[in-house]
């Protein structure tokens, strides 16, 4: 493959030896705290009774991330799924892709065609632009609306706030790059302004070559490049009021469905000649206001409303093939919230809101003759101009009821509205689905050094454009019809966690288990195609049952910090034959354990070993799955290093070893091997 030279990275090494000769102290030094991002997120105190998994800034950088999920792996909690590179999704309490409500900075990325499987659109958020990320664990309905089932993905970006009365700037150079995949990965930030107003903006561009496995195995084709932007104004009208504007895209012009397009387990051929996200792309406004006290009652106000363009386009042809695809699907979203909280008294609390949401669908689909250069319209992947609009209203409780015990409750009515048009498919619908959910939750201090939380919720999510109306080619040599009449999933879950702090130590311990009922899923009509692929259907079949234990503990000690995680999860699934088989996509055992250690205030080091134990428990869908060994796939662990290095005031440098025995292994449900052995050098300049 023809390498790019990266003009960025280049520079960083050229002032890299001045960088290191401009510092020879050890002693600790300060920055000047020229930006300041206060969390500012009212729904805290109300979230204070579930499992709550957050990586902070520093933790953000330190990971060294391609793509967002890469930010997530290893987390507790969390399992990540990877079909290709440059894709990829978190997988929580055994539920993933629509099933998980992924939010940026408030907002939904959750749109109409969100499969219920592995997607791409999470990776369509700039990992080099993130302050913070939350996951909640468990269903946060009433809170957050649909798709919140297996849980919450909360996705925070910077915020240009300064506490200087005078003007003062800030500019940022990165550059990194990753032996495995020989990629490059720079970006220029900059930021600007003074107490009451902010700017920002950065430019990231990725550039990825094929990747290296342990030992040494190729996986071609795993090339991509990504070109993502953002810029974010922050102004305070008042004392009492704030507008901020933000802007973001991301775009990856070629990306290859790789497990498509090599032969995978119990296959003699790929499914595929040809497939290509070509390309995939993200464009999203952001406007919020803010205001408090605006009425007596009302301690904050906060209205937010956005637009966000995903274009999901592709280009594919099957295996042994004349007949070239070309697909243009735009998602179209528009969302519109309002959320307010108020204090009653000392003891009881409230937020609540309004939400709305109107996303729009456009689909074409052109299949060309690659001998004949003959081109016609065929029957497009979604239903073109389908649409999904919704309304919802929610309150959620927060009572003291003695000092050392709080109880929170509360629910959320929404109201939905589906069209699906006949066009090229023969079917259509119009559905209106409403729902009331609701969720209980206590948090109760038995000693000043443990803590007991336990949750009530039930989750939903009504099924979407790409449940009721896809049409065409999927993965595994399938070929999915339309079903018009579905109806919408719900979960209950109940869990129960203890929090222990004494000294030095904190663990938390949760444990879950969740009633998962009418699961949309893909079951095969028994028909083929007249190429060969298996005619499926997504139905309401069958019932799954949910239950797991997540552990994480840490000890910190004069400059030495040792930490461990560890997450099961469990499941079974009843078809409507009354058979019972285990789960699909059900991670196995998996963690993270290791330490990291401060020998100096401006050098840490942090050896971990990240694992997974052998997954055999297979659903009949993932034993027919090519991604995955219907043998089940073998256990792994790695051995791996990290290191950061303040070199002076302005020039940070990271470093990490991962995979150090370059095994060759292969995360559950993904279809592509994992890196091997993997060095990563990053370097950051602040101007």
């Amino acid at each position: 493959m023809k390498r790019r030279t990266n003009p960025l990275l280049v520079f960083l090494c050229f002032f890299f030896s001045d960088a290191v000769a401009g510092e020879s102290t050890d002693e600790p030094y300060e920055l000047e705290p020229i930006i300041v991002t206060p969390k500012q997120d009212e729904n805290d105190k109300f979230e204070n009774t579930r499992a709550i998994t957050v990586i902070e800034t520093d933790e953000i950088k330190n990971q060294l991330p391609q793509v967002m999920t890469d930010i997530l792996r290893g987390k507790t909690g969390v399992f990540v799924q990877q079909t290709t590179p440059g894709q990829g999704i978190p997988i929580i309490r055994g539920l993933k892709g629509s099933e998980v409500l992924h939010l940026v900075d408030g907002m939904r990325l959750n749109n109409g065609f969100f499969r219920n499987a592995p997607n791409q659109y999470f990776t369509l958020v700039d990992p080099q632009n993130v302050e913070r990320i939350e996951v909640i664990r468990g269903p946060a309905s009433v809170l957050y609306g649909s798709d919140a089932m297996g849980g919450v993905v909360k996705v925070i970006t910077p915020e240009p706030r300064f506490e200087s009365d005078t003007w003062k700037s800030e500019h940022k150079i990165f550059g990194q790059f990753a032996s495995a995949d020989l990629s490059t990965l720079t970006r220029i930030a900059t930021q600007a302004g003074k107490r009451g107003i902010g700017i920002s903006g950065g430019v990231t561009y990725q550039d990825v070559n094929d990747r290296r496995a342990g030992g040494g195995d190729m996986q071609r084709p795993s090339d991509f490049t990504s070109l993502a932007a953002n810029g974010t104004l922050l102004f305070e009208l008042t004392e009492s009021q704030e507008f901020r504007l933000d802007v973001q895209y991301l775009r990856q012009p070629k990306t290859p469905r790789f497990d498509e397009l090599v032969d995978g387990f119990g296959q003699t051929n790929p499914s595929s000649e040809v497939f290509f996200f070509e390309p995939n792309d993200r464009l999203f406004i952001h406007g919020r206001y803010r205001i408090k006290r605006p009425l007596t009652f009302i301690d904050q106000l906060e209205i937010n409303v956005s637009n966000q363009w995903i274009n999901d386009d592709r280009r594919t042809r099957d295996f042994d093939s004349v007949d070239e695809n070309r697909e243009r699907n735009r998602s179209s979203l528009t969302s519109l919230t309002l959320k307010a909280n108020s204090a009653w008294s000392d003891r009881i609390s409230s937020i609540y809101g309004i939400e709305l949401n109107s996303d729009n669908i456009s689909s074409q689909r052109v299949s060309t003759d690659i001998e004949t250069g003959f081109s016609e319209h065929v029957p497009s992947r979604f239903p073109n101009d389908s649409s999904i609009e919704s309304y919802a209203f929610y309150l959620q409780n927060r009572f003291n009821v003695f000092p050392d015990l709080a109880l929170t409750f509360g629910g959320r009515y929404s109201l939905f509205d589906i069209k699906l048009p006949e066009v090229d498919r023969g079917v259509g619908t119009n559905l209106k689905i409403d729902d009331l959910t609701g969720s209980l939750g206590m948090e109760y201090r038995i000693t000043p050094t443990l803590l007991l939380r336990s949750n009530l919720g039930r989750g939903f999510r009504p099924p979407n454009i790409f449940d009721l109306g896809a049409l065409g080619p999927r993965p595994g040599n399938r070929f999915n019809i339309p079903n018009p009449s579905l109806k919408p999933e719900n979960i209950v879950t109940v869990d129960t966690g203890v929090d222990f702090t004494m000294g030095r130590f904190y663990g938390e311990l949760f444990g879950y288990y969740s009633d998962f009922n009418d699961k949309i899923t893909s079951v095969a009509t028994g028909e083929v195609t007249n190429d060969g692929r298996i005619v499926v259907q997504n139905q309401n079949s069958n019932e799954v049952r949910l239950w797991g234990a997540e552990l994480y503990a840490r000890y910190s000690w004069d400059g030495l910090e040792l930490y461990a995680n560890l997450t099961h999860t469990w499941g079974e699934e009843k078809l409507l034959d009354g058979t019972k088989q285990p789960a699909d996509r059900i991670p196995p055992l998996n963690g993270r354990f290791g330490f990291r250690y401060y020998p100096t205030a401006r050098l840490w080091i942090e050896p971990f070993i990240l694992f997974a134990t052998r997954q055999d428990r297979l659903n009949n869908r993932d034993a027919n799955d090519p991604r995955i060994n219907p043998n089940g796939t073998p256990g792994w662990a790695t051995a791996n290093l990290h290191l950061g290095w303040d070199l002076n005031p302005k020039w940070t440098l990271r470093f990490a070893l991962r995979n150090l025995a370059d095994s060759n292994y292969r995360e559950h449900g993904s279809g592509i091997d994992a890196p091997g052995i993997n060095a990563i050098l990053s370097l950051t300049g602040r101007i």
